[in-house]
């Protein structure tokens, strides 16, 4: 049984490891749309210059950012969350622990499942009709962008059950903590 925990500790680190990947890549990525933005307004305000694939290209990277941070920001628990019971005197660590592992088990892990699924055939179609931008000099490509949304999630994904080999591993500690606890009470 142990055997099984370490492979699983294993590999929930390399999903962490891949999960700061992403987010260093989107934080890389911040940087780049905000010099694109300042870039794309001087050129608009000092050049009277704009153009269409800059702003595309700046929805773009925003979507990456999003799509690529999820996983990151899911791993240091920065989600947004409703904390109104969560954070009660009435919520111990095990309940959060609990709370924590249905909430990925029920909902994050399906709900990603879901856009994963429901989101391939539109990366398919942009792909096999090779959709680019319906603007005049916008970007070509745009099954790129779309297969960032099956990929973000995967990631998500991921990230999801890394934290839920976590809990069960915390849940499975304390048992064991409560256990010698209570042999020794007596």
């Amino acid at each position: 049984m142990n055997a099984l925990f370490n492979f699983l500790q294993r590999v929930a680190h390399a999903i962490d490891r891949l999960s700061e990947w992403s987010g260093r890549t989107a934080a890389w990525l911040v940087l780049a749309t905000v010099l694109l933005i300042c870039y794309d307004v001087a050129m608009r305000y000092l050049f009277q210059s704009g153009s269409v694939a800059l702003q595309e290209l700046e929805w773009h990277l925003f979507s990456l950012i999003f799509l690529l941070g999820a996983a990151y920001t899911l791993k240091h628990n920065e989600h947004v969350r409703v904390d109104l019971f969560y954070q009660s005197r009435y919520m111990n660590e095990r309940r959060r622990i609990w709370v924590n592992l249905f909430g990925g088990l029920f909902f994050l892990l399906p709900f990603c499942l879901l856009i994963i699924v429901a989101s391939w055939p539109f990366v398919y179609n942009a792909y096999q009709f090779g959709e680019s931008s319906p603007d005049p000099g916008g970007l070509p490509y745009r099954f790129l962008l779309k297969a960032a949304i099956p990929l973000g999630f995967a990631l998500l994904a991921l990230q999801g059950v890394a934290n839920i080999i976590r809990n069960i591993q915390q849940l499975r500690l304390s048992t064991c903590n409560s256990s010698h606890q209570q042999e020794e009470d007596r």
